[in-house]
C-alpha cells in the first residue's frame, strides 16, 4: 500500500525481489530508503539512497529509520545467515524484548524469527508491511500461469504435496515438498528449495525415484505464517531446476505467493514444458 504518510523503507536481502519492491515504490511516485544487509544483499542500489546495515545491528536501523522519517518497512530478499548474538546490537527499545529475542534466536524455526524481528522493527515505531503490498502484481494468480497445465497424475501429486507442505509448514521447517508417483520423496529445509530440487535430481540419476513418472513441487504458505515476510516465491532459477529434476511442474498458493520476473519465467516454463500452476486453498 502506497502514499501513506512517511517515508518506505526496504530491507533488502539477496535476490531480485528487493529490487522489484523498490522499482513498484518507485513507480507509485515513492522515495524509498534502501538498507541492503551486509553479506547478504546482492544488488546495486547506487539509483536509491541507502545504507549498509548489519543483520543484527538494530540500534543502527532505528537510528536510520528515525533519521530518515521512515514509517513502513518492507523485509524482502533472502537472508542465509542467522546473526550471532555478539554481532546484535541494542537499543532501548530492543533490550524490553532481549530476553525473547535471545530464546528465538537460538531455538526457533525461520518463522518465528521473522515474527521476532517483525516485533522488534515495530518496536521502532513503524509498521512492517509485505512485499506483495507494494508490488501487488507479483502475487500468483489462480490456475495456468503458462501454457501448460497439470494432468491427472499430477493433481494427484499436488494433493500428495499439499498435505506434505502443509504438515512440514506447522513444523515451521520449510515450505515446499516434491511428489512423485504420489510418493513424497523430498521435504524442503534450511537448505532452501534450490538444494531440495537439486537434491531430487541426484536421486532420480540415482535411479531412486521413477524415471516413469515425473512428479511435482508444491510451495505453501506455513499455516502459521506472518504474510508480511517470506512468501513463497519462484523464478526462473525454479524452473531450471524443476526442470533438471525431471518435474512436471510447480504449484503455489494463489494470492500468497509471489512469482519474479513472469515474462521470462514462464516462456523458461513453457519451452520445457513445464507447468505453473496456481492453487486456490479458499474453494
Amino acid at each position: 500500500m502506497t502514499g501513506e504518510a512517511g517515508r518506505l523503507g526496504i530491507i533488502a536481502g539477496s535476490g531480485m525481489l528487493p529490487v522489484y519492491v523498490a522499482d513498484a515504490a518507485r513507480a507509485a511516485g515513492e522515495d524509498p530508503f534502501i538498507f541492503p544487509l551486509k553479506n547478504e544483499a546482492d544488488q546495486r542500489w547506487s539509483g536509491f539512497d541507502h545504507a549498509v546495515i548489519s543483520v543484527g545491528d538494530m540500534r543502527q536501523l532505528a537510528s536510520l529509520i528515525k533519521k530518515h522519517d521512515i514509517k513502513r518497512v518492507v523485509m524482502s530478499g533472502a537472508v542465509k545467515k542467522r546473526p550471532n548474538f555478539n554481532e546484535i546490537h541494542f537499543n532501548l527499545r530492543f533490550l524490553v524484548k532481549l530476553p525473547f529475542a535471545v530464546k528465538t534466536l537460538l531455538s526457533g524455526g525461520d518463522d518465528a524469527v521473522l515474527k521476532m524481528v517483525i516485533q522488534l522493527i515495530e518496536a521502532q515505531g513503524c509498521r512492517v508491511v509485505g512485499a506483495h503490498e507494494i508490488a501487488p502484481q507479483l502475487l500468483a494468480e489462480t490456475g495456468p500461469l503458462g501454457h501448460q497445465a497439470p494432468n491427472e497424475d499430477d493433481r494427484r501429486d499436488i494433493a500428495a504435496a499439499m498435505a506434505a507442505a502443509e504438515a512440514l509448514g506447522r513444523l515451521d521447517v520449510g515450505q515446499g515438498a516434491v511428489s512423485v508417483g504420489g510418493r513424497i520423496v523430498a521435504l524442503e529445509g534450511v537448505e532452501g528449495t534450490d538444494k531440495m530440487l537439486e537434491r531430487v535430481a541426484e536421486l532420480r540419476a540415482e535411479g531412486r525415484i521413477s524415471a516413469k513418472r515425473r512428479g511435482v513441487l508444491v510451495k505453501l504458505c506455513k499455516p502459521q505464517q506472518d504474510i508480511r515476510a517470506d512468501l513463497p516465491t519462484i523464478g526462473q532459477s525454479t524452473i531450471d531446476r524443476v526442470a533438471a529434476a525431471g518435474l512436471a511442474g510447480v504449484a503455489v498458493q494463489a494470492g500468497r505467493a509471489l512469482l519474479l520476473q513472469r515474462e521470462e519465467t514462464l516462456k523458461r516454463a513453457d519451452a520445457a514444458g513445464i507447468f505453473v500452476f496456481g492453487l486456490d486453498l479458499e474453494m
